[in-house]
């Protein structure tokens, strides 16, 4: 039985990989949907983002799960805005300019094949005005971040996009091939299952500009030349070897993306208050977040951390160092996402994990002064 039919509210949880800060799972080519799956199993509506669905030409529809651009998922945390789930978006394809005949010929393509076999709905597509100037950076971390020379360009697009009927856009720009030895070392690594991806940085900075400016769901996909093949690939990685372009799982994704409802902020959260409260999600709605313990400085999990469970996934270690401790956030550490998706289920049900240990220690007095802190893991 549902909690809806039970006569309780749905439960929501979301779920953040951070992008460009080298994962261990979430890190690569939509390693992080198996997670996101096996969440989405115990919950009732699972809010994640572009970096755990995508996976270049795989992804996998989930009825209950929101794909949120990373801005949009942070401006959500924060009360700012709401989520509005929808039955299908119009979506926009802008294209880079700097994009070759050949290479735009092979996501027009893609785009296609997205309209014939999956029955998604495109307008017409729109070129820049002007190439769009990728170039990708890296933080002595290991993070991958990255600029574009020519936003007002993109904007442009996006606005012309946005004026022909779409309510959702997907940018696919044109990013540089670095031949030098230190750059193709870095996607050496990256093939094989163990670096930072040194796209992800720069993809973020896209699609955050898109939605920021537009308040419309945006995803990115590189366009790229295809790799020589190499037999000795990481699994992991491997989606990405699979054709020319990554742009059928972001086609996907955005097609039943919520739209953004800009609400009035009541106190910390716009909360239930605003607007559609019937269908439109809030951030007082969300019961818990799960992210990987060593990148917590995230906005959303500042926002969520300290009235939703947190949850702090250790084996899933990062180019960073931001412990849920430093923050001061009261995150429960779990072992593994396993540990997580049976944590997330018993908060679901109502039932304190430590029930399902062996340990159970007695009930005790409450001091006169002062109070205890329980971790809910009797750890």
């Amino acid at each position: 039985m549902s909690h809806a039919a039970a006569g309780r509210r749905p439960y929501c949880a979301v779920l953040v990989v951070p992008t460009g800060i080298g994962a261990a799972i979430g890190g690569y080519a939509g390693d992080a949907l198996p997670v996101a799956r096996a969440m989405a199993s115990v919950v009732d509506t699972l809010i994640t983002h572009p970096n755990v669905m995508n996976g270049a030409q795989l992804y996998w529809p989930m009825a209950n799960a929101h794909y949120v651009e990373g801005y949009g998922l942070d401006q959500f945390a924060a009360g700012r805005w709401g989520l509005r789930p929808v039955h299908r978006n119009r979506i926009g394809l802008v294209l880079d300019a700097a994009i070759e005949d050949d290479l735009r010929w092979r996501h027009l393509q893609a785009a296609d094949a997205a309209r014939a076999t999956l029955g998604l709905d495109l307008t017409d597509y729109v070129v820049t005005d002007a190439p769009l100037g990728v170039e990708l950076r890296s933080a002595a971390s290991g993070a991958t971040w990255g600029t574009i020379q020519r936003p007002d360009s993109l904007l442009r697009a996006a606005e012309r996009a946005i004026a022909a009927g779409a309510n959702a856009i997907a940018v696919v720009a044109r990013f540089p091939e670095d031949t030098d030895a230190e750059a193709l070392q870095v996607l050496q690594d990256y093939r094989q299952g163990q670096g930072v991806d040194p796209l992800a940085g720069a993809e973020a900075v896209i699609s955050h500009l898109v939605v920021r400016q537009l308040r419309v769901p945006c995803a990115h996909a590189p366009a790229l030349s295809p790799l020589p093949l190499d037999t000795s690939i990481s699994p992991k990685a491997a989606a990405e070897e699979l054709g020319y372009t990554f742009l059928p799982c972001v086609l996907a994704g955005l097609s039943r993306a919520p739209q953004f409802v800009v609400g009035p902020a009541l106190g910390l959260f716009g909360g239930s208050s605003g607007g559609d409260s019937g269908a439109t999600l809030w951030a007082d709605q969300v019961d818990a977040i799960v992210v990987p313990a060593s990148a917590c400085g995230g906005s959303a999990l500042l926002s969520l951390g300290r009235r939703a469970l947190a949850i702090a996934v250790e084996a899933n270690p990062t180019a960073l160092a931001v412990s849920p401790e430093s923050l001061g956030i009261p995150a429960v550490r779990v072992s593994s996402y396993l540990e997580a998706v049976g944590l997330l289920a018993a908060h679901r049900a109502g039932v304190h994990p430590q029930a399902l240990t062996a340990q159970m220690p007695q009930i005790k007095e409450l001091p006169a002064q002062g109070y205890l802190q329980i971790n809910p893991l009797g750890r």
